[in-house]
């Protein structure tokens, strides 16, 4: 719910969100697919009559019907009626039907009382293969997570610059990049700055800065921050350490998102920051909270 407020700018509290902002699927981890909206009518009738037109060339075809969980029965199809209806779509369509493979796919549901029909974008779970890095820490954050985690810091890419200043094995610089976000990382602990440095190198970032130093040394300024708070047997820091650290934070990025095992809103506020989002994640009774700041 936080990345689509993040993506969006609003709740997605069903299966489909429509909006003007155009998101490539594979970015999130939550978002299936998208839908580019082509033709818009009352009746799907009216929708056939118009795919005929669509240029295919020799590329093959899919066609999708898609429930909408938010009308409720209104919204979704039996499986009788999903085939007969991609049936009566896809025989307007001149060109070849392939159901496995399909070059091209195309989708339709119904959203307000309308039908909408449009080329469908598949999401792809490119955290997945990240999993397969050769550092790991058990208390890092899960690559999904990650994931989610920088689309609430950076939901618009272009000229954004970012950095994660405790980034550990680099889990979420490896997820940031992927999405071709200008972020760099920095780390106190010599190992896991060069475990983070292996795993970049590993996914062909090798290139990609990781500076090992505290970050209440840095001096530069980015647009945003993301700090997932130190919390292990080998990290543990006070409450006085925190505030000097979340202070530094405040110095060098405008927004910073933070994620704690621990409530820390007065030393996030006694810092200077205000609290504008958030979330938790929890995974059996280990929770993370996920705090949006400016």
């Amino acid at each position: 719910m936080l990345e689509m407020r993040s993506l969006f700018g609003r709740d997605c509290r069903f299966n489909l969100l429509r909006s003007h902002i155009e998101i490539e699927p594979s970015r999130s981890p939550f978002i299936k697919m998208r839908i580019k909206v082509m033709y818009e009518a009352e009746r799907l009738q009216d929708i056939a009559e118009q795919v005929g037109a669509i240029e295919l060339g020799e590329s093959t075809f899919k066609v999708l019907a898609i429930d909408n969980l938010e009308q409720g029965d209104e919204g979704k199809f039996t499986y009788d009626e999903k085939r007969a209806l991609e049936r009566e779509i896809g025989l307007r369509f001149r060109g070849k039907a392939e159901m496995r493979r399909p070059n091209r796919e195309f989708g339709f549901a119904r959203i307000g009382g309308r039908w909408v029909f449009g080329e469908v974008t598949q999401g792809a779970a490119v955290w997945l293969k990240h999993n397969d890095k050769p550092r790991k820490y058990s208390t890092a954050l899960s690559t999904r997570v990650a994931r989610a985690v920088v689309n609430i810091a950076v939901p618009r890419i272009e000229g954004v610059r970012t950095i994660d200043p405790c980034c550990g094995i680099g889990t979420v610089l490896v997820e940031a990049l992927s999405m071709g976000i200008d972020i760099e990382g920095r780390e106190i602990n010599p190992l896991a700055a060069r475990g983070a440095r292996e795993n970049l190198a590993f996914f062909g970032y090798g290139s990609v800065t990781v500076t090992l130093g505290d970050m209440r040394e840095i001096t530069e300024k980015y647009d945003t921050a993301i700090i997932d708070m130190p919390y292990n047997l080998c990290s543990v820091i006070s409450p006085a350490e925190q505030l000097e650290m979340l202070g530094s934070a405040r110095r060098f990025a405008a927004r910073v998102i933070f994620v704690t095992i621990e409530r820390i809103d007065p030393i996030i506020e006694e810092a200077g920051f205000a609290i504008v989002d958030r979330c938790t994640v929890s995974k059996g009774s280990f929770t993370r909270h996920v705090l949006v700041c400016e």
